[in-house]
């Protein structure tokens, strides 16, 4: 099996996407949730176009990517083959003010909105022939100086703020927790929980993003509704 771009095989790519998917199905089933209940994001940077044309064609839509002008030279790539159409690209990197309207031109999620500004200028450089960009918001929940993310006590604000956007569709919360934290996911999901109650007017606030490779059986365990999964599908990142 020849390999791709110095990657692995697809047969092992195809396999370890496989046994994500089954790993996930595993522990919605121990915590009583239907296996659709869970999205598998499979995080793709750094990889070839080809490597994701492979999972698509076996039925994986979602896809993470990191860096935008890598990420725009695949979307292209992509867009002009049959299986690209049912793509869905999310961004989940860091933005920056003057990468806002590619951003906006190009992705249908984008995972880490962490401020207004940001906010306000993926409203007002979406496509108006685009649907509304659905956007979670990032939560720094450890409070780390490393990590990006708006704190917990100034999520309410930033909710009030953007849910007014019409070119934007509030669906949620991602979070990157610490290493050592062990309880992060939980509290998360209370804070998701206490959104939806709080503001009922959110009628797509449907969307927690957490887990990763080696944490996502945990984070299915307390509620996640997306997982970002990268180094358990496509091998190490070069």
């Amino acid at each position: 099996m020849n390999e791709i771009n110095n990657n692995i095989d697809q047969m092992t790519l195809i396999n370890n996407w496989q046994q994500v998917s089954k790993q996930m199905k595993q522990a919605c089933a121990h915590t009583d949730r239907q296996a659709d209940d869970v999205m598998l994001l499979a995080v793709s940077k750094t990889k070839p176009a080809d490597m994701i044309a492979t999972l698509a064609k076996q039925g994986q839509r979602d896809f993470g990517e990191n860096y935008l002008q890598e990420a725009i030279e695949k979307i292209t790539t992509l867009k002009t083959q049959p299986v690209g159409e049912n793509i869905v690209w999310h961004y989940i990197g860091s933005i920056q003010r003057n990468k806002t309207r590619d951003i906006a031109e190009h992705f249908d999620w984008v995972q880490t909105v962490e401020r207004d500004i940001i906010a306000k200028r993926l409203n007002d450089q979406r496509p108006n022939g685009l649907p509304p960009l659905n956007v979670l918001i990032q939560l720094n929940i450890d409070n780390e100086d490393s990590k990006s993310g708006c704190l917990p006590s100034q999520l309410p604000e930033l909710i009030k703020i953007m849910k007014e956007y019409e070119r934007l569709q509030l669906r949620g919360l991602m979070i990157i927790p610490a290493k050592a934290n062990t309880d992060a996911f939980a509290r998360t999901k209370q804070l998701f929980d206490e959104v939806k109650a709080d503001y009922p007017e959110l009628e797509h606030w449907d969307t927690l993003s957490m887990g990763m490779s080696g944490d996502m059986t945990e984070a299915i365990e307390n509620g996640t509704t997306m997982v970002r999964v990268g180094t358990a599908i496509f091998g190490q990142r070069a």
